[in-house]
Formats: C-alpha cells, sequence, structure tokens
C-alpha cells in the first residue's frame, strides 16, 4: 500500500546528524554577523572616504590606478581588524564593540601614516603608482599589528 503522503520526520532534529544540526543552529547567526561586519567595512571605507583630503572613488572613475591600489588597501586595512574582532567576539553585541572599536582606531592610525609618510598621499592623487603600493604595504602592517591586538 502506498501512501500519498510524505514522511518527513526522518528530518526532526532529534534524529538529525550533530553536523547537520550546528549548521542550521550556527547558519542564521553567521549570516547577522557577517552582515554586521560588512555594514560595519561599508561604513568605515565612508569615513575614510569622507576624511581623506583626496577623493579616490572620483580618481578611480577618472583612471587613477594608484588611487585604485591605495583605496583598495584601504578596504582590506579596515576588515583585517574588523575580521579579528570578530573571531574575538562571542556575541553581536561584542562585535559591533570591538568591531566599531577597531575601526576607529585603525581609520586613526591610518591618518598617522599618511602623516608619517609626508608626500605619498599626494603622490599618489597624482597618480604614482610606487607611491601608493609603499602607503599600503604601511597600512596593512599597522592593521595586522592592530588585528593582534584583538582578544
Amino acid at each position: 500500500m502506498v501512501t500519498n503522503t510524505l514522511n518527513l520526520n526522518f528530518l526532526t532534529p532529534e534524529t538529525l546528524r550533530p553536523e547537520v544540526q550546528a549548521f542550521a543552529d550556527g547558519f542564521v547567526t553567521t549570516l547577522l554577523h557577517g552582515g554586521v561586519a560588512l555594514l560595519m567595512l561599508m561604513i568605515g571605507a565612508t569615513i575614510y572616504s569622507v576624511l581623506t583630503p583626496y577623493k579616490e572613488i572620483r580618481q578611480i572613475r577618472d583612471g587613477n590606478s594608484a588611487a585604485a591600489v591605495g583605496y583598495g588597501g584601504v578596504i582590506i586595512g579596515l576588515a583585517i581588524p574588523l575580521a579579528a574582532s570578530i573571531v574575538a567576539s562571542t556575541s553581536l553585541a561584542e562585535i559591533v564593540l570591538w568591531g566599531g572599536a577597531t575601526l576607529i582606531l585603525q581609520l586613526l592610525i591610518f591618518r598617522i601614516v599618511d602623516f608619517l609618510l609626508a608626500g605619498l598621499p599626494a603622490r599618489m592623487n597624482e597618480g604614482e603608482v610606487s607611491s601608493a603600493v609603499l602607503l599600503v604595504a604601511a597600512k596593512l602592517a599597522a592593521a595586522l599589528l592592530l588585528a593582534a591586538t584583538v582578544q
């Protein structure tokens, strides 16, 4: 005898394998944490764009490769300590707290690097890719060091 109903009792949480259950429990949390982190990254990149005297987005649209290298480095440089804050956090509130703190610190560090390497941002603004590469290297090094301090 064939029944017309599909029996899905085997999918109840009690019978799911632990790996599948862990995935089902954690997937929504992963999406939420990732979404918040991406939003924070976009906010940080926007703040950087507003604070910098050089308008990288406009320059990138005009074909300035050095500006593209520089702004790409900024995005990665903001993401590194933000990623470390996600790893060190146990809740969404901690991600927002640590992520916000690392973004603020990293933006401050970016300004300090620009000050210490005086002249390089202006040369990058003029399209000098070698200046952009050195500036990005310094900012990424600072981002890695900041990320290492997050616990």
